[in-house]
């Protein structure tokens, strides 16, 4: 996805993307994080672009394209500066509606599909809660039949995009876990309007990426029809469990974009800065840890395509997908890290942006899943160690 691997439309899209991005410079970016302000102008130029519905079917309006090319997309943006405050505006409409894609009736499919292609229809994703975390099995947002409607109620955090979706793609229970015969059943999808009676978002204050809030919704006797359920009732876990690797690659490449980000303003003012009369790069010191963020991003990056490719071709990938999502977070952070240490104080500084990228590069070590819970499914599903947990 770098220029030395693409080919043919990888580079195509690389190139066009990189045309809108360039309109929107690191100040702009600093602007919409500083302000927690929603970066409508790119997310409109991206949409008139035809990029976020890259990974919708064309004949619900889309580009019909695979996750290999939704992943050059959003490392390009990434790339940019935009780092994840650009990424998140358009991450979920990009790929969060595979669920709809793959289990929702052609009439949910007719009625949703284009407007999130075209860009006019935003949608957040609800899955997390208070007290359940990574352990979805717990989550206690309920949702009961009521004739031809089901009735919510319930609590999630950390809904990225909340403030400005339409609908929220919520993971609920439909049977108790008690009455379930496995933790995973049970669970039921559905496409909630944000703008009904009784629901309620309000952004999370955190450390970065404040362009795109993360928020706490609620759920009080929320009215849901049963036209707005995704696929079956009792199912929704099994089809989110369809969409974790290709979202695990997204999360990747956006995690190396932003490495990326953070070794060309490192490069650059490595050139430039002189101290003792030579300018700073000439000094082991710091090229060596430069020349090492860029080995790693190379290196992460392979691992991301080969499993972007095994995804699209409907391959088992758990091991590659996670592993893309471990080694991307880590060698993102670690060239964010760097460049800060290059610029030493100005890195501390908002002026040269590396902060904001540091910031949010060390976002994507935590979600959607954290490193630690990667290694724990690498040791039992790859090594065949004893489960942890």
């Amino acid at each position: 996805m770098t220029a030395g691997n693409d080919t043919g439309d990888l580079a195509l899209i690389r190139d066009a993307v990189r045309s809108v991005c360039a309109a929107f410079d690191d100040d702009y970016w600093a602007a919409c994080d500083r302000e927690h302000r929603f970066p409508w102008d790119f997310y409109r130029a991206m949409a008139d672009g035809g990029w976020i519905g890259i990974a919708i079917p064309e004949q619900y309006g889309g580009g019909g394209r695979g996750i290999l090319e939704a992943a050059t997309v959003l490392q390009t943006v990434a790339a940019s500066g935009a780092a994840m405050n650009g990424a998140s505006s358009l991450h979920m409409s990009i790929f969060g509606m595979q669920p709809v894609i793959r289990h929702g009736d052609e009439v949910m499919r007719q009625r949703y599909l284009p407007a999130v292609a075209d860009g006019s229809l935003h949608v957040a994703f609800g899955v997390t809660e208070p007290d359940a975390g990574t352990d979805t099995t717990r989550i206690t947002t309920r949702a009961v039949r009521d004739g031809e409607h089901y009735v919510i109620n319930g609590r999630k955090v950390w809904t990225s995009k909340a403030m400005e979706a339409d609908r929220i793609l919520l993971l609920t229970r439909t049977t108790p876990l008690a009455e379930c015969r496995r933790p995973t059943d049970g669970m039921t999808l559905f496409l909630v309007d944000k703008h009904a009676p009784g629901v309620g978002v309000a952004p999370i204050p955190k450390m970065g990426r404040n362009a795109v809030a993360s928020c706490e919704t609620t759920y009080d006797d929320v009215r849901v029809p049963a036209a707005d359920r995704v696929g079956d009732e009792g199912q929704g876990f099994r089809y989110l469990l369809d969409g974790l690797n290709a979202e695990r690659v997204l999360i990747a490449a956006e995690a190396i974009g932003i490495g990326h980000a953070s070794l060309r303003v490192a490069v650059a003012y490595a050139k430039e800065r002189v101290v003792f009369d030579r300018p700073i790069g000439q000094n082991q010191g710091i090229s060596f840890p430069l020349a090492e963020a860029h080995a790693r991003l190379r290196a992460a990056e392979l691992m991301v395509q080969e499993a972007a490719r095994l995804v699209d071709a409907g391959a088992p990938c758990g091991e590659e997908a996670n592993l893309a999502k471990y080694l991307a977070a880590e060698a993102g952070f670690f060239a964010a890290d760097r460049a800060v240490q290059t610029l030493g104080g100005f890195g501390y500084a908002s002026e040269y942006h590396v902060e904001r990228y540091f910031r949010e590069a060390r976002l994507m070590r935590i979600a959607p899943i954290s490193q630690e819970l990667v290694l724990s499914y690498v040791a039992e599903h790859v090594l065949g160690l004893p489960r942890s947990h």
